[in-house]
Order: C-alpha cells, then sequence, then structure tokens
C-alpha cells in the first residue's frame, strides 16, 4: 500500500445571517492549494431554514461550483472574501494538511453545519444493530438512534435504512465499520443479491444479523412448482466461507444499495 501524503490546504465556512436570527454555518469550501481546486459542500435544508431567500441560497452550491472549477479555487475564494459581507459571508481561512480532500469535507460540514432533518428526503433512519459480515452476530434488533444525512447523489425511498457493518467477510465491497444503505421488503427473485439477513429460530425472528450474497438451490414439487432446497450465504472476501441454511431458518431484512462514504 502506497504512502497517503497529506497537502497543504484552506478551509473557510460560508455563513448565513438572516434578518434577526444569528448568524449560521451554511457550509464548508475546501481548498486544493497545489491543485487550486475547490471542495464545497452547502446544506439543503433551504426550504426549512431560509425562508423567502430559500430560492436563491438553493441555487448558491451549484453557482460556486462552476465558478470554482472556471476560475480556479483561490481566486474564487478571493472573490467571495471581497465581495460578500451581508446576508452570506465567509470565514477566515484556516490551514490545514489533507490527505483525502472529499473525506475530509464530509467531517467538517458534519462538524460545523447542523441541517434539519428532512426525513427520506436528505436523511435515512440509522440503527444501533450491527450486521456482521463476517458470521452471524448477536445484536439487539434496533430502535432507530437517529437519522443521517446522505450524500446528495443519492436517490433516496422510504424504505431505505441504514446499519452499520462489522467484519470483513464482504470486503471489498463492504468495508469493516461501514455504514450502509438497505432497502426493505426485497421483492422477486433475491439469486446473486447481498442482502441482511435475520437467523430464524423455532420459527422466532432470533438477533443474529449478517450480510452475505444469497444463492439458492431448488427442487421440482411437481409439474409447475418448485421449492427452495438449500440457500448459501456466500461471502465476497476469499477467506471466509459460505453459510448454508434452510429456507426455514433465516429472513431477510433488506438489500444492500451502498456504502456511505467515510470521513478522513
Amino acid at each position: 500500500m502506497g504512502v497517503v501524503v497529506a497537502k497543504p490546504a484552506e478551509c473557510a465556512y460560508l455563513e448565513v445571517a438572516l434578518p434577526g436570527r444569528a448568524k449560521e454555518v451554511a457550509g464548508v469550501l475546501l481548498l486544493d492549494v497545489e491543485a487550486d481546486e475547490l471542495h464545497l459542500r452547502l446544506r439543503r435544508d433551504w426550504d426549512s431554514f431560509a425562508g423567502e431567500e430559500a430560492e436563491i441560497l438553493s441555487l448558491l452550491e451549484e453557482d460556486l461550483a462552476a465558478k470554482g472549477r472556471e476560475w480556479g479555487g483561490r481566486r474564487l475564494l478571493e472573490f467571495l472574501e471581497d465581495c460578500l459581507a451581508n446576508t452570506v459571508r465567509i470565514s477566515d481561512r484556516e490551514a490545514m494538511r489533507v490527505a483525502d480532500f472529499p473525506a475530509r469535507l464530509r467531517r467538517l460540514y458534519r462538524e460545523a453545519v447542523e441541517p434539519a432533518v428532512l426525513e427520506y428526503r436528505t436523511h435515512l433512519p440509522a440503527y444501533r444493530a450491527w450486521a456482521a459480515a463476517g458470521g452471524l452476530s448477536t445484536a439487539q434488533l434496533p430502535e432507530p438512534e437517529g437519522w443521517v444525512e446522505v450524500p446528495d447523489g443519492v436517490r433516496i425511498t422510504n424504505d431505505m435504512f441504514i446499519v452499520t457493518v462489522h467484519g470483513r467477510s464482504m470486503e471489498p465491497l463492504i468495508p469493516d465499520g461501514s455504514r450502509c444503505i438497505f432497502r426493505r421488503h426485497v421483492g422477486g427473485s433475491r439469486q446473486g443479491r447481498r442482502l441482511l439477513i435475520q437467523r430464524v429460530e423455532d420459527g422466532e425472528p432470533s438477533t443474529e444479523l449478517t450480510v452475505k450474497e444469497y444463492a439458492s438451490e431448488k427442487r421440482r414439487t411437481g409439474e409447475e412448482g418448485w421449492e427452495h432446497q438449500l440457500i448459501r450465504l456466500i461471502p465476497l472476501n476469499p477467506e471466509f466461507s459460505a453459510w448454508e441454511l434452510r429456507p426455514d431458518e433465516f429472513a431477510v431484512l433488506g438489500e444492500f444499495v451502498a456504502v456511505l462514504p467515510g470521513e478522513e
């Protein structure tokens, strides 16, 4: 594995001061000094945050990103420092060193910005259960522990949720400790899908969960009928062995959608 070198960077915060309210951080601007590239992320809850100003402010991130690509990050920051003073302001820059700019941007945003929770619009429910990607773990079936903002590019639906996956058997797709998005109510064929599985004992759901790729063997039960004879839960990491279960020994809680990107 190559050595990751931290590069010089400068961070500034975009602040919004609405009439009659204290200023609040609305986003993060992170400059890669060597590449002259500006990484930015702004809040998405403008409708609930900004009232009459929401329509204009909702266009700000796209506009800044376009100007950053055209002008370069350094020039854009200088322009904002010279021009912004009233409703929208920019903080003083902070020098730092960064190895992974998107990952550091995510952390800075989480630490500085407190957006409204827009359920199933910008945020998904997160659960305490640990889905074990190595074997079946004992984990109390969860109550939601909170709501997590997901990246702008994820198309959210109201059957999605987040669970942290511990274990290495689904690497490299799912690194140990990843927060993952799953979709409930898996329908149709499960063959080849990556699923969140719950163990069933004596007809009752247990607290044992795992994530694996699903494969089944079927046998004919008549001229038109089929039934699952054996279920195999297959890891992606060849260091781990597959699990074999009967159809009555498990329940599907959800289908894997994506790994949430990490932070630096």
